[in-house]
């Protein structure tokens, strides 16, 4: 025996290994054991799982375990959540702390003093909670589900056909493709509230000389989608091809206004117009703020598992928002951006919308109903039934006032 593996006198063999892709891979094993599999970072996790799965597939009698305690809304959360609904083979066992002995009410309220409710809920709850302090609120997140998309190929995944007539944004977020953030771009269908995303594509080793091509591919299927792209850092190079190299018309610019900070258009606008959007702490803080309320109201409709799985590990950090340790926030960089195009004037003008107007109304309404006293309805009946006696024959009989002084 040694750090790294144990052999029994039946000449069965156990192995401790790394969590990294290419640890097991080449193996043949009969049981794989996979130990607080929630707290692997996703990209590790989707690729190790892809190299791990395949030593055990052959065998009639081989099994995987996979046991945790859920942290976040990753594979770990979409691997329970399949077998709760029977999508998947694996058997769901749930362990709740209440059955353990020893464990009571006394020692829960004990344990949440020492931690907090949420840690609580999280370690020995069994509940798949956000991080703490989430820009969307825990109870939001634990609503939200996901569904399969129609179709998914090399990182791109499609829940809505383009249909004719729809107006369609496209939001893009880019990086280095060196492995560790995603470039990514998100489609969102603006024809109508609630809004949709139609498509996601999230790719972290694709190079910024073949983003631009693949943003261009489906913009044009989606109906000449109105495109965004963040421009900072290497963004621009992918906003430059985009606007000369592919002449893309519909690539939504901004300039610079002073005190009113980036404004969108269509088109050159001054003398520092710029081929997207820069994203400021401005920009960041006014987006995040629309982003959760679009969402919390039911404005935003979002169905897939990858974007709900960064939504509930963004956090505060500071005086801003920011991926917890070890995750990503590429997706939610395309999200933040699109929310706050939705307050811009040209978005209103491209969609004939104005979404801050249409959710105060929406407020005042529901304010209004609430507000509203119950209602009453009168005959003018009422007073000729009082005192009426029904008799043993059926017979209805009514007492007849006479007035002092009247002849009657």
């Amino acid at each position: 025996w040694n750090k790294g593996s144990l052999e029994l006198e039946n000449g069965s063999k156990i192995l401790a290994s790394s969590t990294s892709a290419s640890a097991v891979r080449g193996g043949s094993y009969n049981i794989i054991f996979l130990d607080e599999f929630a707290y692997v970072p996703a990209n590790v996790a989707e690729q190790f799982f892809s190299s791990v799965y395949p030593t055990i597939s052959s065998g009639k009698t081989t099994k995987v375990m996979i046991v945790s305690t859920p942290h976040g809304m990753n594979m770990f959360y979409k691997l329970w959540t399949d077998a709760e609904n029977q999508r998947n083979s694996y058997i769901p066992i749930e362990v709740h702390w209440s059955e353990i002995p020893g464990r009571d009410e006394k020692w829960k309220e004990e344990t949440i003093q020492n931690t907090s409710a949420s840690q609580f809920n999280s370690e020995f709850g069994c509940e798949f909670l956000g991080s703490i302090d989430t820009l969307i609120s825990t109870q939001k997140l634990k609503t939200m589900t996901y569904i399969n998309p129609r179709q998914s190929n090399a990182g791109l995944d499609l829940y809505e056909k383009p249909q004719e007539g729809h107006t369609y944004v496209l939001t893009a977020d880019v990086s280095r493709g060196t492995s560790n953030d995603y470039s990514a771009f998100l489609v969102f269908d603006v024809s109508e509230m609630p809004y949709r995303i139609v498509v996601k594509y999230r790719d972290n080793e694709i190079k910024p000389i073949l983003f631009p091509s693949k943003i261009y591919d489906i913009a044009r299927a989606y109906n000449q989608a109105f495109v965004l792209i963040e421009i900072n850092d290497i963004g621009e190079q992918v906003a430059t091809t985009m606007q000369f190299d592919l002449e893309y018309d519909n690539l939504i610019m901004a300039s610079m206004r002073g005190r009113a900070g980036q404004v969108l258009g269509g088109g050159f606008s001054g003398g520092r117009a710029q081929l997207g959007v820069r994203t400021t702490k401005a920009v960041k803080k006014v987006g995040c703020s629309n982003l959760k309320q679009l969402i919390e109201d039911n404005k935003l409709i979002i169905e897939d598992l990858d974007i709900i799985s960064e939504l509930s590990t963004y956090i505060v950090k500071g005086h801003s928002f920011e991926a917890d340790d070890g995750c990503t926030d590429d997706l939610v960089a395309c999200l933040f951006l699109f929310a706050w195009t939705s307050d811009q004037t040209y978005f209103k003008e491209l969609t004939d919308m104005d979404v801050r107007q249409t959710m105060m109304r929406e407020q005042q309404d529901a304010l209004e109903q609430d507000m509203a006293p119950f209602g009453f309805v009168v005959t003018g009946l009422e007073d000729e039934n009082i005192g009426e006696v029904i008799d043993e024959y059926g017979t209805r009989w009514n007492p007849v006032v006479r007035d002092y002084g009247s002849n009657w």
